[in-house]
């Protein structure tokens, strides 16, 4: 069974690279405080890398 993480939106994009602004979107987070849950594949990993200044990430089973 893959491990689950769950991304939270803390910061807000404004003043962020469009890449970052992208990078949230894919997630599916759009506004701060929203939560979203997916499998810590590397991809996602690596996209959580990249706005980690932006977020807050938690392991669930």
């Amino acid at each position: 069974m893959a491990k689950k993480i769950k991304v939270t939106k803390v910061r807000s994009a404004i003043n962020r690279t469009q890449t970052q602004k992208r990078i949230l979107e894919s997630l599916g987070l759009r506004k701060i405080g929203q939560v979203v849950e997916h499998d810590a594949t590397p991809s996602i990993l690596g996209m959580v890398n990249k706005v980690e200044h932006l977020v807050s990430v938690e392991e669930t089973k």
